[in-house]
């Protein structure tokens, strides 16, 4: 938008499912009672055909994390967890404009315009020093880990996580 929010995609549920992960956190002791989370990610169409070609995102590549709440209880379930409304979304997105060529917009519940992350935000730092492939989390992404193996595009620093994690397995 003119003041730098990101409009909502609202079409996100169509592009490429790439993941979903429940109760994850980057912090050690973070305390989430009986409160189950899922995350699932998408990525627009167009970014993850070129991802497919090259191991890397283009430009305007977009990604939406979506955290629904986990329920135990309904219908005749059991056991385990489903899914069951939407506690916020958020967007990161490649674009040579941000200082850092990414930028993460959050959304909340609603559908307005996205806010922009301080380049600074914990959401930032934590891509940069830790994600696979160019600020993403391609290391929680079963599907893409053989391109970018291919590719030869993981970053320095999550291979030297890897190597780390493999030799304390030891």
């Amino acid at each position: 938008t003119a003041d730098g929010k990101l409009q909502y995609p609202k079409d996100y549920r169509t592009w490429v499912y790439l993941t979903s992960g429940m109760d994850m956190s980057y912090v050690e002791n973070m305390n989430m009672g009986d409160q189950h989370v899922f995350d699932n990610v998408f990525v627009n169409r167009e970014a993850y055909e070129a991802y497919q070609r090259t191991g890397a995102w283009p430009d305007k590549s977009i990604f939406m994390l979506e955290a629904r709440k986990g329920q135990s209880k309904g219908s005749i379930n059991k056991r385990g967890q489903f899914q069951s409304e939407v506690l916020a979304t958020e967007a990161h997105v490649k674009d040579k404009r941000f200082k850092s060529g990414w930028a993460f917009f959050g959304f909340g519940r609603g559908q307005g315009p996205g806010t922009e992350f301080a380049q600074t935000s914990a959401c930032n730092t934590c891509h940069e020093q830790h994600a696979a492939v160019d600020t993403t989390f391609v290391q929680f992404y079963p599907t893409l880990q053989a391109k970018a193996r291919e590719m030869k595009t993981f970053s320095a620093a999550y291979l030297a996580e890897e190597a780390k994690a493999s030799a304390e397995k030891r």
